[in-house]
């Protein structure tokens, strides 16, 4: 089978792979649809030292096809439609025994991460303990958006107490962002979402947010406050990792307010007193979900018919693997999605 590696210095190969056949504790699935994610873009530009290369994708959803000895029924079967917790861990400490593999005492494999083949591939193979179920009235794209960057986004304003009755800011409208704006519309808050994209802030609005503010022409914060008489904003999300961005997100918010921060790297710079301790203000971070925080997004999706879809600007086969890239590295659209079968 073909499968996408990442080679660093934004250099892509389509390698030739064997099909993999499942061992003991082992399903294979066959990808119906493996989802790109910004973090990507650091094995794309980067590379990985060593000159080891797996294949890419942490976002795969699809159908087992294949079942290794000691598989029970209740884990997985032939034929099911799954997503993928793209994460192991030693399966006994604490963080593994509630489903916080990525977070595992002993250190987690991320596949399609670099330490195991992931989902750009006609097939991918992982400890049938990673499945999850797909509802039926969710897709395979959809499954693929939950299983990292939705369910992330998800997760998050669950972390965050989002209510009805609450303004939000969502700073970034990528794909994370843009998902959290759909949730937050869901859930029933007013969404304030911050891009510097045209089209991002245009995507913003369509999927529900009640204005759309462009960093570079305005001062966030004062926008922010003016919007909210004064007081600020309840909550806000930070996804874009802009040094800028995150303390904007911060100030923004009321007393007593709340910022949740997602993306990884950079860095953020506050006065304790004036932004934290005066205001009474609350900042966490935040990464990735739990196995159940991920089978309780898409059951939310599905109960309240979200339309996650509507995120996907972008669907390519292996072969436009480099063209794919290539345009996500300008972070300027909505979410691609590689369909292997």
């Amino acid at each position: 089978m073909l499968g996408i590696v990442f080679l660093g210095d934004r250099r892509i190969e389509l390698r030739e792979f064997p099909d993999p056949t499942p061992e003991a504790g082992e399903a294979v699935l066959e990808i119906r649809a493996s989802g790109m994610c910004g973090t990507d873009l650091r094995a794309y530009r980067k590379g990985k030292p060593g000159g080891v290369y797996s294949i890419a994708g942490h976002e795969p959803c699809g159908v087992v096809v294949a079942l290794g000895p000691g598989v029970s029924a209740r884990q997985a079967k032939i034929g099911s439609r799954v997503m993928v917790h793209h994460y192991d861990g030693c399966g006994v400490c604490q963080h593994c025994r509630t489903g916080w593999t990525q977070i595992c005492d002993d250190g987690s494999v991320s596949y399609g991460s670099g330490k195991a083949d992931g989902g750009h591939a006609r097939y991918m193979k992982v400890p049938a303990h990673t499945l999850l179920p797909l509802p039926d009235d969710v897709t395979f794209t959809t499954g693929a958006a939950i299983s990292c960057g939705t369910g992330t986004a998800y997760a998050a304003l669950k972390r965050l107490g989002l209510q009805g009755d609450e303004t939000v800011t969502i700073f970034g409208q990528g794909p994370v962002g843009l998902s959290a704006t759909q949730f937050a519309v869901a859930m029933g808050a007013r969404v304030i979402a911050v891009e510097t994209s045209p089209e991002r802030r245009q995507l913003a609005l369509e999927l529900g947010a009640d204005v759309a503010l462009d960093p570079g022409a305005v001062d966030t914060v004062a926008a922010v406050l003016d919007l909210t008489r004064g007081e600020g904003a309840h909550k806000a999300v930070e996804t874009s990792g802009n040094e800028a961005a995150r303390a904007a997100a911060v100030r923004g918010t009321r007393t007593w307010g709340t910022t949740c921060l997602i993306a990884g790297g950079g860095q953020i710079t506050l006065d304790a007193n004036r932004d934290l301790t005066h205001r009474q203000r609350m900042v966490f971070g935040h990464w990735t979900f739990s196995k159940n925080g991920q089978v309780d997004c898409a059951r939310f999706v599905s109960e309240r018919k979200i339309d996650v879809d509507r995120l996907f600007t972008h669907r390519w086969t292996l072969e436009q693997a480099d063209e794919a890239y290539r345009l996500l590295d300008q972070q300027k659209t909505g979410k691609g999605v590689f369909l292997p079968s």
